[in-house]
């Protein structure tokens, strides 16, 4: 019960605290390691073994990310080795941005300035500089081929808050009435 409610407490905290602040609250429950500078917008998975989980400096964790540092497959021959356990580390670089409902596996590094797309599933390590996505994810580009692409593409708005003059900008950028 006094678990239960716990847990509870520790929900109600994350949802309340600002995407800055999250990463000390999960670093104090479950061991994360978090660098300096770390978002995270909505609510992560961290596993069963959450502190093999390494995280740098000014990284970004969207809504429903998953790390996965364990093989739970291994149930099925545990009659056959018993106590056997396939656990590794995951250790993501500085500079990263990680999209929603991307699933990454153990033993997976991930490099420095990295943007992984929403949905992937990374299952290999990634170099440093690129943009990967898919399943199982792939290098799509380089970190400079996506900047020239964003740029020719972005729009500019003053306004980083929600709220109507946020979108008031965003539609006006955007030609939309």
């Amino acid at each position: 019960m006094i678990k239960r409610l716990k847990n509870s407490i520790f929900k109600i905290r994350i949802l309340l605290a600002g995407e800055f602040d999250r990463a000390a609250l999960y670093q104090k429950q479950f061991g994360v390691n978090f660098g300096k500078n770390v978002r995270i917008t909505g609510i992560p998975s961290f596993g069963s073994e959450p502190y093999l989980i390494s995280i740098g400096d000014n990284v970004t964790i969207t809504q429903g990310v998953t790390f996965l540092n364990h093989d739970g497959g291994v149930i099925l021959i545990r009659h056959k080795y018993p106590g056997i356990d396939l656990i590794k580390p995951i250790n993501i670089g500085n500079n990263v941005f990680i999209g929603a409902h991307t699933t990454i596996l153990a033993g997976v590094n991930i490099g420095n300035s990295v943007i992984v797309g929403a949905g992937s599933l990374v299952t290999k390590n990634v170099p440093d500089n690129t943009v990967i996505g898919g399943v199982p994810a792939r290098v799509l580009k380089s970190l400079d081929e996506y900047e020239e692409k964003a740029l020719k593409e972005a729009i500019y708005i003053k306004t980083r808050v929600n709220g109507k003059q946020r979108e008031k900008e965003i539609k006006q950028a955007l030609n939309i009435r």
